[in-house]
């Protein structure tokens, strides 16, 4: 038989934007979502309280409010990008008990998270479950 190895890496990523706002408030872009704001260094965090959208808009790297987008992998042009929104998840009351993943749009520059669709639950390895029954902490 011939059995090749597959490496996750042989996948091609998907194309579709995507946000994910992890347990604890950490935000993980992919490279589409990245790539649709212009690909910026650097975001200020909104939000709009009445619709519930998390907005990122790109911002100068010396404003005191920008947050530095950094690559999840060595290697800086694979993988997501991740953003630490742990006080910004707090002081908004955003629900991060489990991973959610949504798919943005862009609106007037910014690239905008919609709370009020509930988003995709994701499960990763750390949260699974064991074939005992039993859950791995986090």
């Amino acid at each position: 038989m011939g059995f090749e190895v597959f490496e996750k890496r042989m996948a091609p990523l998907g194309k579709a934007p995507s946000v994910t706002i992890q347990k604890r408030g950490l935000f993980s872009l992919n490279r589409a979502a990245h790539a649709l704001m212009g690909a910026p260094k650097t975001v200020e965090l909104l939000y709009d309280r009445s619709e519930r959208i998390v907005g990122l808009r790109p911002i100068d790297e010396d404003a005191p409010h920008a947050y530095i987008l950094r690559p999840q992998s060595s290697v800086k042009d694979t993988g997501p990008l991740l953003l630490a929104g742990t006080a910004f998840t707090t002081f908004y009351g955003i629900d991060t008990t489990v991973s959610r993943r949504w798919t943005p749009t862009m609106e007037d520059g910014i690239l905008c998270i919609d709370l009020k669709k509930h988003g995709v639950e994701i499960i990763g390895n750390r949260g699974a479950r064991r074939t005992d029954g039993s859950q791995d902490d986090d």
